[in-house]
């Protein structure tokens, strides 16, 4: 078997990001030529030979989402034109991932629509964190490794000690995933029942659980505008849970006002990751940043390696 050499490359949205994973790995960042023309357009080109070789291209996606689509797909393209081997997207937040069925009429599947771009632009791998649906996987043709942060929230709370825990789903949607969460360390589960009069309003009327005199975790795959887990918080406090009640979200989105919201909520921690790379002032006190950058790192070594990833991937 021919070991093609392994080549990491940068989108403009996420560079402390692939810095960190290619720490972990031991190589450096390949250059790139990343501009914009004055009409706005992108340009993208590799400085070195890629020609043979497995290139990784990091890109996440942040509030400037459909800029960094397009300079994902140009610098795919530019990849497969210079002839590299196989080419693997590493995307912690994949863009439009709430967009992934029909629920109302003459609505598009949009999570679909970026995943054929992707896969038109040249990419043969996808690795992405914490879809919306799992089934989104279905949407590619070729091997996506969807990824979870629950272990790395597991080892931070396990090594905080806290006791009479509960992990607080706050939707049925998020069940599942919340479960796995608790069992990982121990804990209870609650769900909170929701409903949406409108898009980003969120309104919770039941808790399926007993969260009284608990330590509780809220746990949910991202915040956007927060407007969800803030109801959350308040439904705690009617049903008389602990006042140290914590959050943890894989995607920090932080759309606004949901800087403003979780700091007048006063979690006692929120605790979220870097797939989407926070602005200075999107940070507050009370708030813990983990790192996916071991984890990208060990999955990007063993698929190069031709190595097995489902126990880091659980």
């Amino acid at each position: 078997m021919i070991q093609h050499s392994l080549k990491l490359f940068s989108g403009s949205s996420c560079p402390e990001l692939a810095r960190n994973i290619a720490k972990y790995l031991k190589i450096p960042v390949s250059e790139m030529i990343l501009t914009r023309f004055a009409c706005g357009e992108v340009y993208a080109r590799p400085i070195e030979s890629v020609r043979g070789c497995d290139v990784y291209v990091v890109q996440t996606t942040t509030h400037r989402v459909n800029e960094d689509l397009m300079e994902l797909f140009v610098m795919l393209d530019a990849m497969k034109r210079s002839f590299a081997a196989k080419i693997h997207v590493v995307m912690p937040y994949y863009a439009y991932s709430r967009q992934d069925r029909v629920a109302m009429p003459r609505e598009p599947i949009s999570a679909k629509l970026v995943a054929d771009l992707i896969s038109a632009a040249g990419s043969d791998h996808v690795i992405t964190m914490n879809l919306h649906s799992d089934q989104e996987q279905g949407f590619f043709d070729y091997p996506v490794d969807n990824l979870t942060a629950g272990k790395i929230f597991a080892d931070y709370f396990r090594s905080k000690k806290l006791r009479d825990l509960v992990v607080v789903s706050p939707d049925a949607g998020g069940a599942k995933k919340a479960n796995v969460f608790a069992d990982l360390i121990g804990a209870d589960l609650a769900i909170m029942h929701k409903s949406r009069p409108r898009h980003n309003v969120a309104e919770i009327k039941q808790i399926i659980g007993h969260v009284a005199g608990k330590t509780c975790i809220v746990y949910d795959d991202m915040i956007d505008t927060a407007g969800t887990v803030c109801e959350t918080m308040e439904a705690l406090k009617r049903f008389k849970a602990n006042k140290e009640v914590y959050l943890a979200a894989t995607h920090a989105v932080f759309s606004q006002p949901a800087i403003e919201r979780l700091k007048k909520a006063c979690f006692h921690e929120v605790v979220v990751t870097d797939t989407v790379p926070l602005k200075k002032d999107d940070c507050f006190s009370g708030l813990k940043v983990l790192s996916v950058a071991p984890l990208l790192a060990k999955i990007i070594m063993n698929v190069h390696d031709a190595k097995p990833i489902s126990k880091l991937s659980e």
